[in-house]
Parts: structure tokens; C-alpha cells; sequence
């Protein structure tokens, strides 16, 4: 449906109640489209969590890399570094 200006100042909540039916209205002024009211887009579903358990692992050395990789950061030459304790792992969970 396409509306001048003035109709649509007119009109405004009433168009406004067609569009949040679903319906596109374009205001035109003299005859040239330069708007656009169009529904909002309806809410994104609610996510669901665990749906990929099971379908995604992590390696155990993940988060470790390979000491010629590191060298590299540090021009060649690893510092002398201590590192603290590594946690314990988790256990797994039974299904």
C-alpha cells in the first residue's frame, strides 16, 4: 500500500495497526517512495542450552603451545618462567 505524506500524518495509528498486521506501507511524496513502515521483526526463539553435549571436545593440551611457537613471541629465547600448579581436572559428568 503506498500513502502520500499528508494521508499518513493523517492516519498515522491506523496504518500503523495494518503494518503491525503483518502489512508493508510506503509514504510517498508527489508520487516518489521515501519511506517505508514495515513489522518488526517477531523475537528470536529462546536459545536452548546443551543441545551440541557431547559433539564438541576441547584436547587436553589446548591451551598449551608448542615451545618453537612461543620461542617466537620471545625472540628465540624462552624466559626463565614459573608457572603456578595446573587445577585439577573436573570429572566428568554421568548422562
Amino acid at each position: 500500500m503506498t500513502v502520500n505524506i499528508h494521508e499518513a500524518k493523517t492516519h498515522f495509528s491506523k496504518l500503523l495497526s495494518r503494518v503491525a498486521k503483518g502489512e508493508e506501507v510506503v509514504i510517498a511524496k508527489a508520487g516518489t517512495p521515501v519511506a517505508r513502515l514495515v513489522p518488526l521483526a517477531g523475537k528470536s526463539k529462546q536459545r536452548q542450552l546443551g543441545t551440541e553435549r557431547g559433539k564438541i571436545w576441547m584436547a587436553p593440551d589446548f591451551d598449551e603451545l608448542p615451545p618453537e611457537f612461543l620461542q617466537a613471541f620471545y625472540g628465540g629465547r624462552l624466559p626463565e618462567v614459573e608457572h603456578p600448579p595446573r587445577p585439577p581436572k573436573r570429572a566428568k559428568r554421568k548422562r
